[in-house]
């Protein structure tokens, strides 16, 4: 790793020291809650009354009908949007800003500057904290090896497969050191066999560094296998209709996993509950 060289205040000598680590996650966090919340678009209401707990490390999917608010609902989680009713509280912060200090949120387009190396891209959270360069990137390229991108640190997005640029995304995400991910879709624009390797990448990552995680998806598998627990939210404006215990979240294995007899029958419980709330039922 590159050592920085700076001058000593009392001697006005030069001293080397090691860059500054990337941020922690907070460990000791209390989750998310929610309390009754909901949210309108001026005339058109998109969340009702919505109640919701995940415990600190917890991860829980949010599948749903499209246009039913799911993004919205992550939006307000993160502090990006003020509920119009209810109450929002992210590690113990309600207000907003509080609530955008606690969370990380990752869209469902990578969004990589296409002019930043995959290195850059993936230590841009760090820049934005004021980190200067090299030590930003010093303690992303730690990183590469684990997230499968060694060796592709100077290449530009346009050189990387489009499960790789996820992998930089999440590593961006991540090494932002906030104790709450949101991921919004992570992996929809992904073929299916990608996106199962992605998926069971993602699994190895949580399983290596916890995170409170809360993630939009319109895949009940991908749901049922990353998760603790999988809501199922209604037509709009959307309320609660279902909830399941995931059988084995995150497992090392996932063809097994998906194909055990106990998966297969929540992934039809999931798909029964969903087509109810599509019909609005």
């Amino acid at each position: 790793m590159r050592q920085d060289t700076r001058i000593k205040p009392e001697t006005g000598r030069t001293q080397t020291v090691d860059p500054p680590s990337p941020p922690l996650a907070d460990t000791t966090g209390g989750g998310i809650l929610l309390r009754g919340v909901g949210h309108s678009y001026g005339d058109l209401r998109t969340l009702d009354s919505l109640d919701l707990e995940v415990k600190a490390h917890g991860v829980i999917g949010l599948v749903g009908p499209s246009g039913c608010g799911k993004s919205t609902l992550l939006e307000l989680i993160c502090g990006l949007r003020e509920q119009s009713a209810g109450e929002v509280e992210v590690e113990g912060e309600t207000a907003a800003e509080g609530r955008l200090a606690r969370c990380a949120y990752m869209p469902q387009r990578d969004l990589l500057l296409p002019w930043y190396s995959a290195i850059d891209n993936a230590a841009l959270a760090l820049r934005n904290q004021g980190m200067r360069r090299q030590a930003a990137r010093d303690a992303a390229a730690a990183l590469f090896d684990r997230f499968g991108l060694a060796g592709f640190e100077a290449a530009r997005p346009a050189e990387l497969s489009g499960g790789m640029r996820q992998r930089v995304a999440f590593l961006r995400t991540l090494i932002a050191g906030k104790p709450v991910l949101a991921l919004d879709e992570p992996f929809a624009s992904l073929d299916a066999i990608t996106r199962a390797e992605m998926q069971e990448w993602l699994a190895s990552a949580l399983r290596g560094d916890p995170r409170t995680v809360v993630l939009v998806t319109h895949d009940v598998e991908e749901a049922l296998y990353l998760c603790d627990r999988v809501a199922v939210l209604s037509a709009r404006p959307a309320r609660i209709v279902a909830e399941l215990r995931a059988p084995a979240p995150r497992a090392a294995d996932r063809d097994a996993a998906v194909t055990d007899p106990e998966f297969v029958a929540a992934r039809e419980e999931a798909m029964r509950a969903l087509h109810q709330a599509m019909r609005g039922s």
